[in-house]
Formats: structure tokens, C-alpha cells, sequence
């Protein structure tokens, strides 16, 4: 008794650190997720023509998505499919080689940007592009807001 005891407690305690592992993870991908929407975020406004154009927020914003997208692929282990309220959809651990390149396309992407966007002239078409990476990856792998 005293072993089945033992083991019931040591899985309950193994499930616990692989939970926490899960949360930890999961909260890491959406802060920097969150990080990189509140870099692009301003220069969205620009794009819209609600905000004036300011080039080096531009700069900002690319060398944000430049330096975030590649730290984002590890944090989608298999066992943080689910769980603290994650937005990812199954079709990511599904399509896990498309879901992973997407983030090389935009980091790729925000890098040609940052040497093509000189002035307000050249921004709306290459800003387009970068985000056309952003909207392309939620649409497919991030659960629609309700």
C-alpha cells in the first residue's frame, strides 16, 4: 500500500513540474507575441495614416520582429498544446515545418524591410509585406478573437 502510496504521489508531482513547464512556456511565447504587437502596433497606425511617420519607429519595430521571430519557434513544444488560455491552434504541432518557417520568413522579411524603408515613400508597400507574414501565420495558426 505503502508503494502505490508513493507512486501515486511522485506522478501527481511529475505532473505538476510538466504543468508548470507547460505554463512557463506558453507564457514566455505570449509575452514576446504581445512584446512584438506593441512594436508594430504604432507603426500599424502610420500605415493606416492615423499617426504621422516616423522612420525610426519603423526601424524599431523591424529590428524587434527581426530579433523576436526567431525565439518563437522552440517555445511550441509538443506538451504546450494546450492550456493558460493559449490562442495556438493544433494545426501548428500539425504543420509544424510550414509553422516554424513562417517565422524565418518574417524575421527574413523585417530585415530586407529595415535596408528598403528609407522615407515615408518607400513604407506602405514593404511595411505591407512584413505584416502580410504577421496576418498569413494567425489566420492559419492562431484561434480567431471572439
Amino acid at each position: 500500500m505503502r508503494r502505490i502510496v508513493l507512486a501515486f504521489v511522485a506522478a501527481a508531482i511529475g505532473a505538476t513540474a510538466v504543468g508548470a513547464q507547460n505554463v512557463a512556456v506558453i507564457d514566455e511565447r505570449k509575452k514576446l507575441l504581445k512584446d512584438m504587437g506593441k512594436a508594430t502596433k504604432p507603426v500599424g497606425a502610420m500605415f493606416k495614416g492615423e499617426a504621422e511617420f516616423d522612420l525610426a519607429q519603423v526601424k524599431a519595430a523591424l529590428k524587434a520582429i527581426q530579433e523576436t521571430a526567431p525565439r518563437l519557434p522552440p517555445l511550441f513544444p509538443d506538451d504546450s498544446k494546450t492550456g493558460n488560455e493559449t490562442e495556438a491552434l493544433p494545426v501548428i504541432w500539425d504543420e509544424k515545418a510550414d509553422f516554424e518557417d513562417r517565422f524565418k520568413k518574417l524575421a527574413e522579411a523585417a530585415k530586407a524591410a529595415e535596408a528598403s524603408i528609407t522615407d515615408e515613400d518607400t513604407f506602405p508597400d514593404t511595411w505591407k509585406q512584413v505584416m502580410g507574414n504577421c496576418s498569413g501565420c494567425h489566420k492559419k495558426f492562431r484561434k480567431p478573437k471572439s
